[in-house]
């Protein structure tokens, strides 16, 4: 017989260990917190006894507690953390650990490992058979989190997958749910391309896609690394872990996508830009294929144009109603230069678009050019920047002027020459809607002052700049409210002794644990006034601009930001992420 260490405990010694201290029954801890009264305790468990059903599962039967709750109970009950597992929370290289179907028999799922301690997510924590069978298999040490049983077996799907199991996978999502729009040419140049056009890679592709899709993502990243390449998410601006999949997959997923957007996938060595149309659940999806070489291989970013999910109605942008009055005032004047400003991925094409759905009316010739049309809008005349064939903003934009525009849509300043042909139309009867990659609204005037443009000119020319973020909302399913400390209260501007209410999200399944669901822009909106049009004659810096603005009642991106978390729209702490990263 094999000597063990007496001073070494075993695997299910420490299961026992963490869970046999006693603590308050289920049913005391609900009656101290309200939720049942002792003669319905009684009650439930008599028939516990008749029907050898949990009292948890009791409890949820005749809606006393719902799932949620019942979980948040048990885990204040037994001290377990209490999690909503997704995807990202999941290390695919743990989660072999454990065979398959022995987490479908068991309803388990490994989380990941630190150490000699293994984390397991289980929707039922008395069953202490299950846990001493997965500490005798793996040899480790098992610390439990609790969670709802669906989303154990989504996980399990999810994470427990093989290139055998991406074709079950996307057969569970419907048949001929997506589907390629663009013609793919006839190429079979080497054995990589075969493998593009084998099934379970045009499979593990079509997944890829769909689930970023039906995500709502805005991009997706395909990622090689030495070992395995990863597929992540864009959603409200964050990445999260959609993926991972054996490396030597990614040279003919990477092919099977150049395929789609008509590429040549014998090039590796240089970046290539390309477009792909899909149709997913009936909706036509533009993709926006991007590669670049890299040391294990090529790195992949694909943006998704959604328009049902673009909103295009001004007014539900999240502007504040003063601002928003002030902007349509603005955009409904017949001539002038309007500039949106903010980094990539503010919303700038967004709020553009959104105005000049206002505009867009028989009576008006509206041209848009941008690099490229991500959204096509009836009735407006979109033409896309071909800088390979020499078409750039500046040469379209001296063309247009020719075709009698009404309005001007310009996707961006770029440079002194389109500047200036820009500031030219809006000063000979053109409305001009444009985007500048600056900070906040005041830095719009000293950026084209420092691409040579007469201060004269700007002056005359510039109707109101206005600077825009996008910040995440508060997701509505796990809402919660709060008193904040007081240097919050502090940092808005309020009375440290004002009892306010802030909200926050919890993280649930809805939000993949954030918190957050959406987005909602935060605004700053410069209107060059007869005080501003003279200062800008002085060719003025950046601070003097702000200064003259500090004096007056002009409200910042961050002000905007404040205002949004007191009425519950978001966080303090997603205001500061935002607005601090990029110093306004």
């Amino acid at each position: 017989m094999a000597l063990t260490d007496p001073g070494k405990k075993s695997p299910a010694m420490a299961i026992k260990k963490q869970i046999i201290p006693k603590r308050m029954k289920l049913g005391e801890l609900l009656i101290l917190k309200g939720k049942l009264t002792p003669e319905k305790l009684y009650e439930l468990l008599q028939a516990q006894k008749n029907t050898g059903q949990s009292l948890g599962n009791l409890l949820v039967d005749q809606k006393i507690l719902s799932q949620e709750e019942l979980n948040q109970t048990l885990s204040e009950q037994l001290g377990i953390p209490h999690v909503w597992v997704r995807k990202g929370l999941v290390d695919p290289g743990i989660v072999q650990v454990l065979p398959k179907d022995k987490a479908i028999q068991f309803k388990v799922i490994p989380m990941f490992r630190v150490h000699n301690v293994l984390t397991i997510a289980t929707s039922d924590p008395h069953d202490f058979f299950v846990q001493e069978k997965i500490a005798g298999m793996t040899g480790l040490d098992i610390q439990l989190v609790l969670c709802r049983e669906e989303d154990i077996k989504k996980a399990i799907d999810e994470c427990y997958q093989s290139e055998f199991d991406v074709d079950d996978v996307l057969a569970s999502l419907g048949e001929g749910e997506l589907d390629l729009m663009t013609a793919a040419p006839e190429a079979s140049i080497s054995e990589i391309s075969e493998m593009a056009e084998g099934s379970p890679v045009i499979n593990l592709t079509n997944l890829i896609l769909l689930k970023s899709i039906r995500s709502n993502a805005s991009d997706i990243h395909i990622e090689p690394q030495q070992n395995n390449f990863r597929v992540r998410a864009r959603i409200d601006g964050v990445l999260y872990n959609l993926m991972t999949h054996q490396i030597e997959r990614h040279p003919a997923v990477v092919s099977r996508l150049k395929i789609m957007a008509n590429l040549d996938i014998s090039e590796r060595r240089m970046p290539q830009d390309g477009r792909i149309q899909v149709t997913v659940d009936g909706k036509r999806i533009d993709l926006r294929f991007s590669s670049i070489p890299g040391y294990f291989g090529e790195k992949l970013v694909i943006r998704i144009l959604d328009r049902s999910q673009a909103v295009m109605d001004i007014n539900r942008l999240g502007f504040a109603p003063p601002i928003l009055t002030h902007f349509k005032e603005l955009i409904r004047r017949a001539y002038g230069l309007i500039i949106v400003c903010g980094p990539t991925g503010s919303g700038k094409t967004t709020t553009l678009y959104a105005a000049t759905g206002i505009l867009n009316t028989p009576d008006k010739n509206i041209v848009a050019i941008e690099d490229p049309v991500e959204y096509q809008m009836d009735g407006v005349n979109q033409i896309s920047v071909n800088t390979g064939i020499g078409l750039s903003f500046a040469k379209i934009l001296k063309h247009v002027l020719r075709q009698d525009p009404d309005i001007i849509l310009l996707g961006e300043i770029r440079d002194r020459e389109t500047a200036e042909i820009a500031i030219q139309a809006s000063l000979t009867g053109h409305l001009v809607l444009t985007t500048l990659h600056t900070n906040d609204s005041p830095s719009a005037i000293t950026r084209l002052l420092e691409m040579g443009i007469e201060p004269y000119l700007i002056s005359s020319a510039l109707l109101a700049s206005m600077g825009q973020r996008l910040v995440r909302s508060i997701c509505p399913h796990c809402k919660t409210d709060f008193y904040p400390p007081k240097q919050a209260l502090n940092l808005l501007g309020l009375d440290e002794t004002a009892k306010i209410k802030f909200h926050r999200g919890k993280g649930c399944s809805d939000c993949l644990d954030s918190g957050y669901k959406g987005r909602i822009g935060i605004h700053e909106l410069l209107v060059n006034d007869t005080a501003l049009q003279d200062l800008i004659l002085s060719n003025p810096t950046i601070d003097r601009i702000k200064e003259h603005l500090a004096a007056g009642k002009h409200t910042t991106i961050k002000e905007d930001g404040f205002q949004k978390v007191i009425q519950g729209m978001t966080t303090l702490e997603e205001i500061q992420r935002v607005t601090l990263v990029d110093g306004v």
